[in-house]
């Protein structure tokens, strides 16, 4: 039996506003337990969850963008939206860890005590809880919907998760051992640490918007698609498929591939498998756009023909 998952009935779009929900959420707990103790480490983490709120506004917006259908200046859809969010949050990652570093190094000169530890880290493990569990149904999400946007946001999330575990070991030092320099050391760690994700979303990102390849397993299953669609099919090598070049834009995929047919085949016969290969790979990805071209067997498109020597222009009369 199938089990029924929170990330099975919201879309991308409402999963996005539910990340911002819970992230105004998660920066009034830590900015509470910031102001309750004076830490300057917890300061950090409520800096960090103030990106979240910033790269959850901006995501919510592009996944809505990404979601509005094909026109006549975007034939091919604004999927690609989604990887600007990735790129924004990665961008936005890398200024809060330069001003939490920059609030953290006057603290090693002038170490402050801290207040209220207990009730600091109550609140920061609750918001640590809200944010890991809004993670744990993103990253699923995203996975089902092939959504970098929620991808992305997700596994800050899950930085961010582990960041206030962090955090609550580190001052929990602090208050056992009084090693105030600690705290300040602690931020400096944060803001490396989420650095690393900054840069690995903005890398992410740009390789999104180069037009990678499929993964790996989606080839495999695009390549079974076209094996299967030739099976019983007595043509020899005259019936085949070549240059299958694939590409992936957000939620959406697009295969382009060549058809070579027998010689001998009517038009009706090469368009009658043409349209059974369409629907196969559409039942097998909804979001995957297929171009079929039909060739002759012996037969070469232009754009991979060999290109002709040029013809030296006669030299100029003066």
């Amino acid at each position: 039996m199938r089990t029924f998952c929170l990330a099975d009935g919201l879309n991308p779009r409402r999963l996005m506003g539910v990340s911002v929900a819970v992230a105004a959420g998660t920066i009034a707990l830590k900015t509470l337990a910031w102001w309750l103790t004076g830490s300057v480490g917890l300061l950090s983490d409520a800096l960090e969850s103030l990106v979240n709120l910033a790269a959850a506004s901006f995501g919510l917006w592009m996944v809505t963008v990404a979601t509005r259908p094909p026109d006549q200046g975007h034939p091919f859809g604004h999927s690609k939206a989604e990887y600007f969010s990735s790129a924004f949050e990665g961008l936005l990652i890398l200024c809060a860890a330069a001003a939490i570093v920059w609030t953290a190094l006057p603290r090693f000169r002038a170490p402050q005590p801290l207040e209220q530890l207990g009730w600091g880290l109550a609140l920061s493990v609750l918001s640590s809880a809200l944010n890991g569990g809004l993670a744990w149904i993103m990253l699923r999400a995203s996975r089902r919907h092939r959504s970098m946007a929620l991808e992305a946001d997700a596994r800050h999330l899950l930085t961010d998760v582990w960041t206030s575990a962090g955090v609550v070991a580190a001052l929990l030092l602090v208050n056992a051992t009084g090693w105030l320099w600690l705290d300040p050391l602690i931020a400096i760690a944060v803001a490396l640490n989420i650095v690393r994700e900054g840069l690995r979303l903005m890398w992410r990102s740009s390789q999104g918007l180069m037009d990678t390849a499929v993964d790996p397993p989606e080839q495999a299953a695009i390549d079974a698609v076209l094996q299967r669609a030739l099976q019983g099919l007595h043509a020899g090598a005259a019936l085949r498929f070549d240059h299958v070049l694939t590409r992936q834009a957000g939620q959406r995929r697009f295969l382009d591939v060549h058809l070579h047919v027998p010689p001998d085949w009517s038009v009706r016969q090469a368009d009658a498998l043409r349209r059974r290969v369409e629907q196969a790979l559409a039942e097998l990805a909804p979001a995957l756009r297929a171009s079929i071209q039909v060739l002759p067997a012996d037969a070469e498109p232009l754009a991979n023909a060999a290109p002709a020597e040029a013809t030296p222009e006669p030299p100029s009369e003066r």
